[in-house]
């Protein structure tokens, strides 16, 4: 008995604390000023495909790239007629993470341009990527892996996934840096993910905290500045690497997403409901065809006629009555009561958005 007691006061004191917000990392919840990646893209051709690549007579830029590529190695293809169908013209895609050096790998993104039917067991040749200032940062070759299968009858053709797009992990080699001075930095910014004042106010106090002294400054709802100096650590990134696992409990906004094609909702805690009256039914139109075939008389002149005739009827289905929502009611009760209800979750979609209209939910409402 007196085990039963001591449970039941555990799990009655542990309890409030599972119920509040887990701390966050700020490495979680911002990002820092200048630590970015950069995306980078070129044009190349993929080749050792198995007759599934490009119709140069619908794509003519694989053929003039091809023709380019054939003349770097020496080969002269000027006036011949050459009409390949294991090359294809490729986009190549890749993100150039921040402090990348020289001699990095890289994974890169492959996708097809022209009327290609599958990438599988294609080679990317030597493709440049090019940033947005028209530099080469990187170059890309390999072989890729392409997430689909493709398979093509004399009648039929069977496709699985999209075999017209592949990866390349590590395909890229990085050959230029950006320039970036982070060592010499004396101030830095931490850029909210989720702009809030509270939440910038508690990174503040944390840091401020952890150090002992003033050292980070809220500016707005999305920024705290950073003094690195004032750290006195011996670098920026000794700084960054104490700050960014300092713990903070974000403020989290009252929000329901919702999501018509699914009819997927989701809601935050802390989501609210004022008094309100709620009612909902369903009118359903239902048209069914059934037509008649009218024939003549066996050895009669005549011809035979279909008459159409459509049933046609409006069923009103029973729905929910007239139903008062008390104050203060949060919306994960009031979901668990039309769920209890039955209703559906296309229809619990439409009694949202109208007591939101009504002004009665006391949250950010946000259709997908």
């Amino acid at each position: 008995m007196k085990i039963i007691k001591l449970f039941t006061l555990l799990v009655a004191v542990c309890l409030p604390i599972l119920l509040q917000a887990a701390p966050i990392r700020i490495k979680d919840l911002v990002e820092f000023d200048g630590v970015r990646s950069n995306d980078l893209v070129g044009y190349g051709l993929v080749v050792g495909l198995n007759g599934t690549g490009d119709g140069l007579r619908n794509a003519p830029f694989t053929e003039e790239i091809l023709s380019s590529v054939l003349e770097r190695l020496g080969v002269n293809v000027t006036g011949e007629q050459f009409r390949p169908k294991n090359v294809a013209a490729v986009i190549v895609t890749a993100s150039l993470p921040p402090f990348a050096r020289a001699g990095s790998p890289i994974d890169v993104t492959v996708s097809a341009i022209g009327d290609a039917n599958s990438l599988l067991g294609g080679t990317l040749i030597m493709t440049p990527l090019n940033a947005a200032d028209g530099d080469i940062y990187a170059v890309a070759q390999g072989t890729i892996i392409a997430g689909g299968a493709a398979a093509t009858g004399d009648g039929a053709s069977v496709v699985q996934g999209v075999p017209t797009a592949g990866v390349i992990p590590s395909g890229a080699t990085v050959e230029r840096e950006v320039a970036f001075d982070f060592a010499g930095m004396t101030m830095l910014r931490l850029a909210l993910r989720t702009p809030d004042f509270t939440t910038a106010g508690r990174i503040e106090q944390a840091i401020n905290q952890d150090f002992g002294h003033g050292v980070a400054v809220m500016l707005d709802a999305g920024t705290v500045e950073l003094n690195i100096a004032a750290t006195r650590m011996p670098s920026p990134a000794h700084a960054l690497g104490r700050i960014e696992n300092i713990l903070v409990e974000p403020e989290r906004r009252a929000r329901v997403v919702v999501d018509q094609r699914s009819g997927t909702i989701v809601m935050g805690e802390d989501v609210r409901i004022s008094r309100v009256a709620v009612s909902q039914g369903n009118l359903t139109l239902r048209i069914q065809e059934a037509p008649i075939v009218s024939q003549p008389n066996p050895f009669s002149p005549g011809e035979t006629v279909v008459v159409p005739r459509t049933n046609a009827a409006i069923v009103d289905e029973p729905g929910i009555g007239l139903a008062e929502v008390s104050e203060g009611t949060s919306l994960s009760e009031v979901v668990a009561g039309l769920n209890a209800l039955g209703v559906a979750p296309r229809d619990m979609i439409d009694i949202l958005k109208s007591i939101k209209a009504s002004g009665a939910l006391h949250a950010e409402f946000i259709v997908r």
